[in-house]
């Protein structure tokens, strides 16, 4: 399926599409040492969910979708130089509403985050006028 939405995203910040579906979305993101927040190499949670919210908005794959909120968990760590993979599912479809169920796995296919993304279909993109 043609990606027709966040055309524009950045892999190195947010992931690459493997997989765009009907109600579905795989993305995978080789974390960085520039993600990292500390000598240890643990990448900042907020690239976890940017790879998952990016799963999330190409699972509805429409062009004017957007983010209105979500509700997350970070089940463990990810260290800098790990590839992570999202999965991300339409599981109720209300119109221009959707609930997103999204999962972030490493590379040893543990489950490192994983919420529910509410998203909305706008009539027009949301910073036009």
């Amino acid at each position: 399926m043609e990606q027709r939405t966040h055309r524009l995203a950045s892999e190195r910040l947010v992931g690459r599409p493997l997989k765009i579906g009907e109600g579905y979305a795989e993305v995978e993101l080789l974390t960085t040492e520039e993600m990292a927040v500390d000598e240890y190499g643990l990448v900042h949670g907020g690239f976890t969910f940017g790879l998952a919210d990016y799963a999330a908005m190409l699972a509805v794959n429409e062009p004017t979708v957007v983010l209105g909120k979500a509700e997350v968990r970070f089940l463990k760590p990810v260290k800098a130089g790990e590839l992570l993979t999202a999965r991300a599912e339409v599981r109720e479809d209300l119109g221009r509403k959707k609930v997103v169920w999204a999962e972030v796995f490493n590379e040893r296919d543990e489950k490192v985050f994983e919420g529910a993304f509410h998203c909305y279909v706008l009539e027009k993109h949301v910073l036009e006028r």
